[in-house]
């Protein structure tokens, strides 16, 4: 996650916390670091697979008709969170499917608050009515990210295969608003919405979301056949990342937070832009990057759980070759911190299987070699260069 207003405003995390720009990692708050613990990732779950929409860019295919009889039942997921909790997760992340369409959602949300983990919710929206919205708040929920992939319904409900829903997600937006529950819009962006980009960023000011987060595509699940056609090349990316930086830079950094994901490479960008731009703030920007760490998080700051149990370094990376193991069988706990875990070893020590053109990279320090599992379906190698990346 690379948090670009903060890095340009230093709002809460730069210059209120980093001073001058020679500061150590021991100087800055843990709540700062974006949960960096390796014994302790944010775990994104996948609670079920059945979902009111069919999207085309799904990275796990989840759908209406989607199988739920395998999936953790209620006191396996219950058991579940036990482990996270004394493992000590700092977030997770409840996800889908629909995350909303799961019988026992509220029960498992109750339980997780109760074992004070923080939780978040990534959403479609459809479903949050407003009283979803109040007892989203009531039971925990401290953050909701609904997708919104267009400026308007025509490439909205395209991408989502369901008439209407850009309708009911912009109301779901505004139901947790009016709830005081902190949301976002999600927009993972394509060739069939680039230019939609802007469009929506006004719509997220106009709405007073605070928080606007750009997904770059990864092709996983329905996402690899739309990413044969619709990703986009690296000078699209640059273009995109530009606009976002320049929106970054003339907001208020209250007004709205903006962030880009599954990208480590977009944090060169930002610090070469604040250079170019003599931003007083750029060594303290470096300091945040470098101890936020550098490179992809899968399998290091951050996990998936997908509704069977299975265990993965990332929600994208959610295929045989990448399985660590499955939560009926060992505990997350035990499945993660073992060393000897080949899937693992590989996330952990990505420098080491670094090729090509990132391996020679000067900015490889900073990004750690961009996504790997859009690098592996680009070229068939985990250490191959990131397709997206707009400095090779």
């Amino acid at each position: 996650m690379n948090r670009i207003t903060q890095m340009i405003h230093g709002s809460g995390t730069v210059s209120e916390v980093i001073k001058h720009s020679s500061a150590s990692c021991a100087e800055i708050p843990s709540r700062y670091l974006a949960f960096s613990k390796v014994t302790a990732p944010v775990i994104f779950w996948n609670l079920t697979n059945r979902c009111n929409l069919s999207c085309r860019h799904c990275y796990n295919s989840s759908g209406p008709r989607a199988a739920t009889e395998h999936e953790l039942g209620t006191p396996e997921a219950l058991a579940l969170i036990d482990d996270l909790a004394g493992m000590g997760v700092p977030l997770i992340l409840l996800s889908g499917g629909e995350p909303l369409m799961r019988h026992d959602f509220w029960e498992l949300a109750e339980h997780a608050a109760g074992k004070r983990i923080k939780m978040a919710l990534s959403t479609n929206g459809t479903l949050i009515t407003p009283e979803v919205a109040v007892r989203l708040k009531e039971t925990g929920i401290e953050y909701a990210g609904v997708s919104i992939d267009g400026s308007g319904p025509e490439t909205h409900d395209r991408q989502r295969n369901l008439p209407g829903s850009y309708e009911r997600a912009v109301q779901g937006l505004r139901n947790c608003l009016d709830a005081g529950l902190k949301c976002g819009i999600r927009f993972t962006i394509s060739r069939e919405n680039r230019d939609e980009l802007e469009d929506v960023l006004r719509m997220a000011r106009d709405l007073a979301v605070p928080r606007f987060c750009l997904y770059w595509l990864v092709p996983s699940g329905r996402g690899r056949e739309l990413a044969n056609g619709s990703q986009l090349t690296p000078l699209e990316a640059r273009t995109a990342l530009e606009l976002l930086y320049q929106w970054a830079r003339r907001l208020d950094p209250g007004e709205m937070e903006i962030l880009t994901v599954d990208a480590p490479q977009d944090l060169v960008y930002i610090l070469q832009r604040m250079e170019e731009d003599c931003d007083g703030e750029r060594g303290a920007a470096q300091t945040l990057a470098r101890c936020m760490g550098t490179g992809c998080s899968a399998g290091q700051r951050v996990a998936n759980i997908d509704q069977l149990g299975n265990v993965y370094p990332c929600q994208f990376a959610q295929e045989r070759e990448f399985l660590i193991g499955n939560v009926r069988e060992r505990p997350f706990s035990e499945l993660w911190s073992n060393d000897q875990d080949p899937v693992l070893a590989i996330f952990r020590n990505n420098n080491d299987i670094l090729a090509g053109r990132c391996r020679d990279c000067p900015s490889v320090k900073t990004c750690g070699g961009g996504c790997r599992v859009r690098a592996y379906h680009e070229t068939g190698q985990m250490g191959g260069d990131d397709p997206l990346c707009w400095y090779l």
